[in-house]
């Protein structure tokens, strides 16, 4: 009887003593205060465990290594319904599994009890051993400027190596294959790629792989074979070795696939065909040829389990990745774009951009500038140029194309017989053409003091059949080497401190911005329907990006045409719209390229800018937050947004825009749950402090706002 009655008293008494940091990471949302959710990997007999409190990956290691276990932790939710391989390889056109486990008898569900019963299949790579360590560095992040103080590089986490050797009786016994893993603090992202290191004195071709292949739990039941009516898991899944698309998942489409599961013999879809097997390889290729120590890298695959279908809360979740995977990508210099390349000219614009507080000077398309120009002579006087803007305190940089344009037919991709390139027309970058190019660019940036690429037309991932270009060897490879060359220059310049301009998805790969996506010809129309696009074009483009990721457009000078009804100059002439296009952008931390040859005419419009920078930069924490989609701009009512920074001094702050003719009053429920601010608020201006406001337990505040007519109000939280 006593033990009875001790032992529950002891619990007790340590539940009352102990500082409880389960029930802490229980109260934590890990979108507001993710501290508590730190990465770690526990080592069973038969397992091993990677998980932070958010995710949970377990991987058993007998009789041969399989993920048997895949979770959502915050909900509860179980994601995996099956074992499979932990990867798939071709080598020299053979097809292996590299792990796994055989024999579950239905795959729409996996019983503990059945993981003991599963065998090993003999014909697959075997593990060996495995290794914990610190995460690893894709590439060297270089901090020369402006960005998120408190993320580190890489991310603080762990990462697992799982060796693999070839099945008994195959001749690849020289070739390893290791498999990575990692986990990161406060993130419920799983990363995994693959490296295979040829140790053989034969060469081997790896024809193609598979990186990760999970068998999840179907999004719903669809029992009728209608495409329109089945949805993927919720899960967000992309990789490093994205391009031609603004936007993760058509940037990935090529590389990640929800396909039918042909193991899934149990599913109501009468046909089988539901989406529930991510796969993640490349649609062709890489066709490598591994010679004696040679070692080839996979592609990094990230994938982020949410806990919510709030579109909101997804989008936060991707956006939390990026600034903890990609934190280059909080790099947001406020940028020009000079209209001309000649000396007296930039020195305008540099001398406009320091006097303003603008931070770099890019030399913009049409300007004169030639990145491929290697002379002494122009090279010298480049240096010229950014040593006069370093020495104002300005960044200077400059515009390339790349793909959207013809050089030769033997340098041009050349396409399967009714195919044509992305863009139309396009060089390869295996061809003598690019080896030259990319030279002169990595010339260009260690003699030039530039520290900017704008990079337009970037490979969208056009395959070449040519036999003769010396970067790669025929169609099968050509996707893949022509990859490894743009994503290596990135990389170059990330490492470097190069700022990169990309209007594509190259994030992963060094990449600091793509547009936040717009159509160009729109910055032709009527100034006042300029100024509703550009909101409308932030609201949209922010739900999975940062606002520091995209870049916006400001024509100072007539763009693709419009006349004077679409054109900004003179600038002084319609300072109110230049004002607010400065502020459109500005209260969303989005930085535009205000394209033209100078950034004001007169001391008014001097001061104006001065006094809108001036302004960003007093707010620039909580602006360079992330964006709570509100009220989308329709010219019919105010529209607003709520910028939110919970770990900043200013939480909060309600940017309102009225585009009517008239004041306009209104009351708002402000939902400041992801300020982190719980019980009460102070509201402020830039001018006072107008009220503190206790919070309801839906965490929203009630506040009137007032905003004149074609102008805006922000209010502040503490």
């Amino acid at each position: 009887m006593a033990k009875e009655f001790i032992i529950p008293l002891v619990v007790c008494l340590l539940v009352f003593i102990l500082p409880s940091t389960v029930e802490a990471q229980d109260a934590a949302d890990w979108l507001i205060d993710d501290t508590y959710f730190k990465a770690r990997v526990e080592e069973e007999k038969d397992q091993i465990v990677l998980s932070n409190g958010l995710i949970q990956r377990t991987i058993r290691i007998f009789p041969n290594a399989a993920t048997v276990s895949f979770d959502q932790l915050t909900i509860n939710t179980s994601l995996l319904r099956g074992v499979k391989p932990e990867g798939e390889i071709s080598i020299n056109g053979r097809h292996y599994a590299i792990g796994g486990l055989i024999g579950q008898p239905n795959y729409a569900f996996l019983k503990p009890s059945w993981i003991d019963l599963l065998i090993a299949d003999t014909s697959a790579w075997m593990f060996t051993a495995y290794e914990i360590s610190d995460p690893q560095v894709p590439f060297d992040w270089k901090r020369v400027r402006h960005h998120q103080q408190s993320q580190s590089w890489p991310p603080a986490g762990i990462h697992v190596q799982m060796h693999y050797k070839a099945p008994s009786g195959c001749e690849l016994d020289k070739v390893r294959i290791t498999i990575h893993y990692e986990c990161y603090d406060g993130l419920p992202v799983i990363a995994k790629w693959m490296t295979v290191v040829n140790d053989g004195q034969e060469p081997i071709e790896i024809d193609n792989f598979t990186s990760e292949l999970l068998a999840i739990v179907e999004n719903g039941s669809s029992v009728e074979a209608r495409e329109y009516n089945v949805s993927v898991p919720n899960l967000h899944v992309e990789t490093d070795y994205a391009f031609s698309s603004f936007t993760a998942v058509d940037a990935n489409h090529h590389v990640v696939h929800w396909e039918a599961d042909p193991q899934y013999h149990s599913q109501v879809n009468y046909l089988k065909t539901t989406p529930c097997l991510l796969r993640v390889s490349p649609e062709m290729g890489p066709a490598q040829h591994l010679e004696e120590g040679d070692t080839m890298h996979t592609y990094r695959t990230f994938v982020l389990a949410h806990d919510s279908y709030d579109r909101e809360r997804q989008g936060l979740g991707i956006r939390r990745m990026y600034r903890k995977i990609a934190p280059w990508t909080t790099e947001n210099p406020l940028m020009m774009h000079a209209r001309y390349a000649d000396w007296d000219r930039v020195k305008e614009a540099i001398d406009q951009a320091a006097d303003a507080g603008f931070e770099m000077v890019i030399l913009t398309f049409g300007s004169g500038f030639d990145i491929e120009n290697t002379d002494s002579t122009y090279l010298d006087r480049m240096q010229k140029y950014a040593d006069y803007a370093r020495n104002k305190g300005v960044e200077i940089g400059g515009y390339s194309l790349l793909a959207s344009r013809s050089i030769s037919a033997e340098d041009d991709v050349i396409m399967p017989e009714g195919k044509q390139p992305t863009f139309g027309k396009s060089p390869c970058l295996g061809s003598n053409w690019a080896q030259k190019y990319f030279q002169k660019l990595y010339e260009f940036y260690e003699n030039s003091g530039f520290t900017l690429l704008e990079h337009d037309g970037s490979y969208p991932g056009d395959f070449c059949m040519s036999a003769s270009h010396p970067g790669h060897k025929g169609f099968s490879d050509s996707r893949w080497n022509q990859y490894q060359i743009i994503s290596s220059f990135y990389k170059w310049c990330r490492e470097k401190g190069i700022y990169l301009n990309i209007p594509d998805y190259y994030y992963l790969t060094g990449g600091s911005k793509c547009g936040m996506g717009y159509r160009e010809t729109n910055w032709s129309l009527p100034r006042a329907q300029q100024v509703i696009h550009t909101r409308q074009n932030i609201y949209d483009g922010t739900w999975t990006k940062l606002v520091t990721m995209g870049w916006m457009f400001v024509p100072l000078t007539e763009y693709h045409g419009g006349g004077e009804a679409a054109t900004i100059e003179p600038l002084d002439q319609h300072l109110d719209h230049y004002s607010l296009m400065m502020m459109s952008n500005l209260g969303a931390g989005v930085q535009a390229c205000y394209r033209g040859p100078r950034l004001y005419d007169t001391e008014r419009t001097k001061a104006m800018v001065q006094n809108r920078i001036s302004w960003y930069k007093n707010h620039r924490t909580v602006l360079e937050g992330d964006l709570i989609h509100l009220r989308r701009a329709d010219g019919r009512d105010l529209d607003y947004w709520l910028m939110v920074n919970p770990g900043a001094d200013e939480k909060g702050a309600l940017v309102v825009f009225n585009p009517g003719d008239d004041y306009r009053t209104k009351s708002i429920k402000v939902p400041l749950y992801y300020t982190g601010l719980s019980d009460e608020v102070r509201v402020y201006t830039d001018d006072e402090i107008l009220e503190t406001l206790p919070l309801d337990r839906g965490y929203h505040v009630e506040l009137e706002v007032s905003v004149a007519p074609g102008k805006w109000s922000v209010y502040f939280f503490k």
